[in-house]
């Protein structure tokens, strides 16, 4: 396997040499941008595997080049932030953010986040899957989904989150399974991660996100995927 390639857009530039340093000793191609614009146009032309994003840039913040990167791409994206309030990590996450680190952080602990992520979204199936359910069409193979004609654009946590709840089909999963499955054993208690989610797949692949026919709530237990 190719290392991994990743992309720190921030405008600090000594933590931009320093992580990017430390990145690349431990095995992952590493570019970076010190803006917010940059770090869109670098993305676009290297299609990296991740990006690590600073939330506090002037100009552009993070909040704006996360929502941008999300009306094109689906790579993973890790925020970085001084914030603590669970409202930015709320806002991050709704607007897909697979993972939210606070600073002042240690690069041993993001490293460790960057290989936890990247192993999240490039899991292999083991062999091809396609399930059906009245105008959905889920292919776990080629990490698609459409609904009708129409291809539905998922980021790397909703499709994990909607593969693991496919794939227990009828069953439900308890909140706490989908939190270790989705995002780690880290994760543990953090339940609001789930909540946004669901109602994020919900809006994309539900007609009526309000009256849901394929992702079922559980109450006080969990969800179910029918």
């Amino acid at each position: 396997m190719t290392e991994a390639s990743i992309i720190l857009i921030d405008d600090d530039s000594t933590l931009l040499e320093l992580l990017g340093e430390h990145l690349h000793s431990s095995g992952y191609e590493v570019k970076s941008a010190n803006s917010g614009l940059m770090g869109i146009s670098l993305v676009s032309d290297l299609k990296p595997d991740l990006v690590i994003l600073d939330v506090m840039m002037p100009g552009m913040d993070g909040w704006e080049v996360c929502r941008r990167l999300r009306e094109v791409s689906s790579v993973p994206i890790i925020m970085l932030t001084a914030k603590e309030q669970e409202i930015d990590k709320l806002r991050g996450f709704k607007l897909g953010v697979d993972d939210y680190v606070t600073k002042p952080f240690s690069f041993a602990e993001l490293t460790a986040r960057v290989g936890a992520v990247l192993s999240r979204t490039r899991r292999n199936m083991p062999h091809s899957r396609v399930i059906t359910s009245a105008d959905l069409v889920i292919d776990l193979e080629r990490n698609r989904v459409m609904k009708g004609e129409k291809v539905i654009n998922l980021t790397p946590t909703e499709f994990r989150l909607l593969e693991a709840l496919v794939a227990s089909r009828n069953r439900t999963l308890p909140v706490d399974m989908l939190l270790e499955n989705v995002w780690g054993a880290e994760y543990a208690g953090e339940v609001e991660h789930v909540k946004h989610y669901i109602w994020l797949l919900r809006k994309k692949i539900e007609t009526d996100p309000g009256d849901p026919q394929h992702i079922i709530t559980e109450r006080g237990f969990g969800y179910r995927f029918e």
